[in-house]
């Protein structure tokens, strides 16, 4: 199984499965110098990590991380930045009757068609548990984000579950870390509880929409044709495990809009610097950051194990019945939240290490 690197300059290949010994990512291109230890990822870890709550899945995993090279008296030495996570609450008997059957929406079939061969223990590559692994590679990324542009803040949030999205009227970020949803609308996340209780109670699972917002991004980033931030942004967030759709700013919404309705229009702001109206556009024009925040929104659908039987054939073409025992998200969605942010985070570092081994400072000048 080939392609498990993404980016450019700021390369990350992540590596194991869900019910290996470990998990982990081998991080190419950090700048040297970075202030770096391993608490600085752990912090983003945590956020990510499983039976927080009794909406995401009981598998208990301190998902501890290990800095294992690259980093040297606390600082970054420019070599490749290896990061190990251990496995430690594996139950892979609960899979052992999954063994010969295709789980309905998972990638079990297409696994064993492309591969001939599959990981049925929780899915291994296809498992969200893959995802600890982006979250600490975004840590180191916030972390060398934070020494070259001072100030840029990545903040991620749930707007929806399933059919009940949050009021916009209502949102205050100081909630975010107040709920166990990411829910910027208290109002919301009441109603979201007992919702999904019902969910979690009757077996089954539901679908989340996230939105991710980068501040202080520096205008510049991203380069036409091929090269576009948003077209990074878009395939990092697709990549994510579940992630079945993506937006940048107005996303989907722009095709109901009229040009007058959608055109960010554009002054001169008392800095002397360009401001803008709206931001439509979610921070990128022509694939390149105005300065703006950039707005990102993917879909994430729901968890495929669940607990309702469902017809499905065995790997002999045999019809069956499948019920997928174990511990599952009853919304995946709520634990992709940190992912989202990290791999925003990457694309970010990434792009900015592109504009400045290129463009070094923005050439152009306006007034």
């Amino acid at each position: 199984m080939s392609l498990n690197t993404f980016g450019h300059i700021f390369r990350v290949t992540t590596w194991g499965e869900s019910h290996g010994p470990a998990l982990g990512a081998t991080v190419d291109g950090v700048p040297p110098g970075v202030a770096l230890d391993e608490r600085q990822i752990q912090h983003w870890l945590d956020r990510r990590k499983p039976g927080q709550s009794k909406y995401t899945t009981q598998r208990r995993e301190p998902d501890q991380v290990r800095i294992l090279s690259g980093v040297f008296e606390g600082q970054t030495t420019g070599t490749p930045v290896q990061l190990m996570i251990e496995n430690t609450d594996q139950r892979s008997k609960d899979y052992s009757e999954i063994a010969e059957k295709f789980r309905p929406g998972h990638a079990d079939i297409t696994y064993w068609q492309k591969y001939g061969i599959r990981d049925y223990r929780g899915g291994g590559r296809s498992s969200a548990r893959e995802t600890a692994a982006r979250v600490a590679a975004g840590g180191l990324a916030r972390a060398a984000l934070a020494q070259m542009v001072p100030g840029i803040q990545i903040t991620g949030y749930m707007t929806q579950i399933g059919p009940h999205g949050i009021d916009r009227e209502r949102m205050d970020m100081g909630q975010i870390d107040e709920n166990p949803f990411w829910c910027p609308d208290a109002q919301a996340a009441d109603h979201w509880a007992g919702y999904l209780d019902g969910l979690r109670k009757s077996g089954n699972s539901v679908g989340a929409v996230i939105e991710v917002v980068a501040r202080g991004v520096p205008a510049g980033l991203g380069a036409p044709v091929y090269g576009k931030l948003d077209t990074d942004l878009a395939a990092a967030m697709m990549s994510i495990n579940a992630v079945k759709g993506v937006e940048i700013g107005e996303g989907m919404a722009a095709a109901t809009l009229t040009g007058e309705d959608n055109a960010d229009e554009i002054f001169m702001g008392n800095d002397g610097q360009p401001v803008y109206s709206s931001n439509h556009a979610g921070g990128i024009l022509g694939g390149i950051s105005t300065g703006q925040d950039v707005v990102v929104r993917f879909a994430v659908k729901p968890t495929s194990s669940i607990l309702k039987p469902r017809q499905t054939i065995t790997k002999s073409g045999e019809a069956a019945e499948i019920i997928t025992k174990g511990r599952h998200d009853p919304c995946v969605g709520i634990r992709a939240v940190p992912v989202g942010e990290a791999m925003m985070a990457c694309v970010l570092l990434d792009h900015l290490l592109l504009h400045r081994g290129q463009i070094g400072e923005n050439r152009g000048r306006i007034g």
